[in-house]
């Protein structure tokens, strides 16, 4: 039973909602396979164990991982130490991380790493109201440029990057993806976000729509 299409349906907009759900399924089947070949990717390469500055000391990325997880997701924030503020997409990203981190951390832990120094990306957590996610910088250490998520002039990418752990306690690279697919694509992680995925439901689409650091309440 077609639950998509109203029992009043007119005929011209049944066809054209049969064809598109059509297409649906079809995404949703490539989206699987895709995440099934992600799933596939070999060991990647060694990692070295960067020291972070988290909000009670000093963390090596080795001891980001917990007993009974063999995988670690870390968060790439653009966030610098000469920053006022950071990204409103990585902060709009990052208001939903927050949210769910705790479901997500039954399955595996989350870091956030920026290169901002702990103490201005810890005060920016807490304006924003962030209190789930585990906050890290790596200002004194070379994580953003090894894994591509900072440029030869220090410009900072937003991306995610998946670790894991093998039974001897090393780690290894698995997969990084970023906003940046290539050429004039930018919708890397937009699979990240529920916020893009619910414009493009409306007529209008997204649009040119970028998030704010704040807004107006709904009545201003």
């Amino acid at each position: 039973m077609q639950h998509q299409i109203p029992l009043n349906a007119a005929p011209g907009y049944r066809a054209a909602r049969e064809a598109l759900l059509a297409a649906e399924v079809a995404l949703r089947d490539q989206i699987e396979a895709v995440a099934q070949m992600r799933r596939a990717l070999p060991v990647g390469t060694t990692v070295q164990n960067y020291v972070f500055h988290g909000s009670d000391g000093d963390v090596a990325l080795a001891d980001l991982f917990e007993p009974g997880k063999p995988s670690l997701l870390v968060i790439h924030f653009m966030f610098t130490a000469a920053d006022t503020k950071p990204c409103s997409m990585c902060a709009m990203w990052t208001d939903g991380y927050d949210a769910i981190a705790r479901h997500v951390g039954t399955r595996v832990p989350v870091a956030l790493v920026a290169r901002a120094p702990i103490d201005k990306l810890r005060d920016f957590a807490h304006g924003r109201g962030w209190k789930n996610l585990r906050l890290l910088s790596s200002a004194d250490n070379s994580f953003n440029p090894d894994f591509r998520m900072e440029t030869a002039d220090g410009g900072q990418m937003p991306g995610v990057s998946i670790f894991s752990r093998d039974a001897e306690g090393t780690v290894h690279h698995r997969y990084t993806q970023c906003a940046d697919l290539g050429p004039n694509q930018w919708r890397g992680i937009d699979l990240l976000t529920p916020v893009w995925n619910l414009f493009d439901l409306l007529p209008e689409g997204r649009g040119d729509w970028m998030p704010k650091h704040a807004y107006m309440p709904p009545n201003g």
